[in-house]
């Protein structure tokens, strides 16, 4: 039976043929099973489809009754098809009859065959079907076959991954094109409907079965030579040589690049007689099929270096020396934006005005991506498992950044219903509207600031349409971020007079360049640090580099010549910086009336409280400083050493935590004990809920997105202060262990009628 085996080259040159037919999907797929069986000497082939309902469905079949196909069908996990299916694994078998998993379906005749091949149909890592070949004889498939058995689903994968194929008895479509649904974390609220943009685009693999298997074995040979020499490369860089986070990621991603299994892995590959190419994608498709059933964390996240490595592998092949393409550039109207993660400077990178969402592997609600996302009004959800894996370029998707759900390929009655929930959140929006010109006070008259969080130009006109008391925090760095080169005095100049004329006379408070962590600008070398959180970021950098900080302060002093002109420093530590940063900003002042240039009508000069020690220190910073503004987002991380950016822990700690609610109370209590004004400038504020928290430990200013002014003020004009004051300062002070106060505000919320639903 061995002997009259035709090979994996004749069985692919065959196909190559076949593939090549003017005929219908299904005529091919017919020709397929005959042709396998043929070159395998085999008495059954058939080809069994994964359908949008979980079923496997027999969709043709050479050697078992022709009248079963499309009519017998079986559940993921049922008989030996499913369990292929389930496993994503090859299952090779002399009497599958005697195997428990083993499913007799009379329509199909089978009964009379007893050894068993079934290999999984796999597309990034993706089960859509099961091939199948069958004999009467006992006998156990050779790895030769087997190998050729997965070479040709990889090809069929590709049949039922473009949407080809049809079931005429059930209308139900193969699994490759299902709708999807799955829920992660809600990054940034709203709701966005359009097509995925891969940020990282696959490269798609067109040509599978090779011309001239010597020649894609040197094509491959060098494509891993030149991958692994740009890995040396980097880890050679000044950047990393030295120890750090940055070189041990690096070093891991060399050693899986000089592993010498998956360089075997894509040669026996390569010698089955498929493309370089697609060897890569099969041992990579296979690779995460097994990962991705894997219960370590640690194994799954190591899935990421090596789709990584593949991924850049294929680049090598298709486009040597290229890179990735910038499809930031070329993005198409109604764009949702797919990716494993992103920093803030990428995404600033798209054209805002064609986004309508972004959809990410990892992420958190306090991660600075999440906060740009916010501050674009995008539609935002993380921590989606697999998300580069569960969609194609092109596809429909709808990303409810209220609940943290994404719909891949959605129905008409899913599409229709999110449509309808848009123009709800329309309504609720107008209803928001009319309370623009409201005035920003709770029934028994304590006046709240309800303030915006900005950073670019585009931001500007929600002052108007919101009516926010003005800026509460201008993010100056995304200036920086999303130039090639650092921005000129002038260009800066340019931008915050800009900023303060559409303020039209209300307060703006502009924060100094804020960078480091995982705000990297393009243009600066960056220092690798183990924790970059905690490192050489905001005015440590600015302290380190005065030229910097001193051109930054004088757009700003020039920009407010003749007007009242706040700036705030960030990531304070300790008053002795503040006091430094101040003495430049003098220095600079002193300038202006040398040269005789206007100067601000009035300066005011603050700090972020977003380090635990200033805690400590309010009292001698409060005699210092103008005003404060609380930046709840790194205040908490740091509390609670507690990454915001890493989603295992990111969530682990409530920000109505009494903990946290007691801290915030000390700066607020500070702050009226000194006579001086405080803001807080986090997300905390953002959300109804929170926001009638900090008003009842004594806030009464609060800076925030704009789509958040109006829940938060519908819920403010109908609380009474007093009444919250006197429900939660007692509250927070005899938590006594609990782990959030977030139920109990919620119900004292609800009984009296605010609107504080998310």
């Amino acid at each position: 039976m061995r002997g009259a085996y035709g090979g994996p080259r004749v069985l692919l040159r065959r196909l190559r043929e076949v593939m090549a037919d003017p005929v219908t999907a299904q005529e091919r797929l017919d020709r397929i099973v005959v042709l396998i069986a043929a070159n395998m000497v085999a008495e059954v082939c058939s080809v069994y489809v994964l359908r949008v309902d979980g079923d496997l469905e027999l969709y043709a079949t050479e050697g078992l009754n022709r009248e079963a196909v499309h009519r017998t069908t079986m559940h993921k996990g049922e008989g030996l098809v499913g369990l292929v299916a389930d496993e994503a694994e090859p299952v090779n078998l002399s009497d599958a009859q005697a195997h428990p998993a083993f499913s007799y379906k009379p329509e199909t005749g089978e009964e009379i065959f007893h050894s068993f091949l079934g290999v999984p149909i796999l597309r990034a890592g993706n089960t859509l079907g099961v091939l199948v070949v069958q004999n009467k004889s006992h006998r156990t498939y050779s790895d030769e076959e087997i190998e050729a058995l997965q070479t040709t689903a990889m090809v069929i994968a590709e049949m039922v991954a473009s949407g080809e194929l049809g079931s005429p008895e059930t209308g139900l479509e193969p699994v490759g094109r299902r709708p999807a649904h799955a829920t992660g974390a809600a990054l940034s609220e709203g709701i966005g409907l359009g097509h995925v943009v891969l940020h990282e685009p696959r490269v798609v693999v067109k040509t599978f079965i090779a011309e001239n298997t010597e020649a894609e074995l040197k094509r491959l040979d060098a494509a891993l030579a030149n991958l692994r020499a740009s890995i040396d490369v980097l880890l050679d860089d000044g950047e990393v040589a030295r120890a750090g986070e940055h070189r041990d990621v690096l070093e891991a991603f060399r050693m899986f690049a000089n592993d010498r299994g998956w360089g075997r892995r894509l040669h026996e590959a390569v010698q089955t007689g498929i493309t370089a190419e697609a060897a890569v994608e099969r041992v990579q498709s296979d690779t995460r099929a097994r990962m991705q059933r894997q219960t370590d964390p640690y194994l799954r996240e190591r899935l990421h270096d090596l789709d990584d490595l593949a991924n850049r592998l294929l680049r090598e092949l298709t486009s040597p020396g290229k890179g990735m393409a910038p499809v930031a550039a070329e993005l198409p109207e109604n764009a949702i934006v797919v990716a494993r993660s992103m920093g803030p400077a990428a995404l600033l990178d798209y054209d805002r005005t064609k986004l309508r969402g972004l959809v990410l592997e990892e992420g958190s609600a306090s991660s600075h991506v999440a906060i740009v996302a916010r501050a674009l009004n995008i539609a935002a959800v993380g921590q989606i498992e697999n998300a580069t894996g569960l969609v194609e370029p092109g596809d429909a998707l709808i990303v409810d950044g209220v609940s943290g759900e994404i719909h891949v390929r959605p129905t008409g009655d899913v599409e229709r219903a999110y449509v309808d929930k848009v123009r709800f959140r329309a309504r609720k929006q107008e209803q928001y509207r009319a309370l623009r010109n409201a005035p920003s006070a709770t029934r028994d008259g304590a006046q709240v600031k309800l303030l915006l969080n900005a950073g670019l130009l585009v931001d500007l006109p929600h002052i108007k349409e919101t009516g926010a008391a003005g800026i509460g925090l201008f993010r100056t760095e995304l200036q920086f971020m999303v130039a090639s080169s650092m921005p000129k005095t002038a260009a800066q100049q340019a931008l915050y007079r800009a900023v303060l004329d559409a303020a039209d006379e209300k307060p703006v408070t502009f924060r100094t360049l804020d960078v480091g962590g995982d705000k990297i600008l393009p243009y600066m070398q960056a220092e690798p640090e183990e924790n970059p959180a905690l490192g050489w970021r905001a005015i440590r950098l600015g302290l380190d580099r005065p030229a910097l900080m001193r051109t930054q302060l004088r757009a700003l002093l020039n920009a407010g010549g003749g007007r009242d002109l706040r700036v705030m420093f960030p990531m304070v530590a300790c008053v002795s910086e503040f006091e430094a940063a101040s003495d430049i900003v003098q220095r600079e002042i002193a300038r202006l009336i040398k040269h005789d240039h206007p100067q601000p009508s009035s300066i005011a000069l603050g700090a972020m409280v977003e380090v635990p020690s200033l805690l400590f220190q309010l009292d001698e910073l409060l005699k210092r400083a103008d005003f404060i503004s609380v930046g709840s987002n790194d205040l908490m991380q740091f509390l609670f050493a507690s990454d915001r950016g890493n989603a295992r822990v990111s969530g682990r700690f409530d920000p109505m935590s009494p903990a946290f609610l007691r801290v915030l109370s000390h700066i607020a209590d500070r702050a009226k004990a000194a006579g001086k004004p405080v803001t807080l400038c986090g997300e905390i504020g953002a959300r109804p809920l929170e926001a009638m928290a900090l008003i009842g430990v004594g806030y009464r200013s609060l800076s925030m997105s704009p789509a958040s002014i109006g829940p938060v003020k519908a819920a403010l004009v109908e609380a009474d202060a007093a009444e919250l004051e006197a429900f939660v300062k007692p509250l927070v002070a005899n938590a006594d262990g609990a782990a959030s106060l977030r139920g109990a505000i919620e119900e004292f919320a609800v009984k009296r009628g605010l609107q504080v639903a998310p």
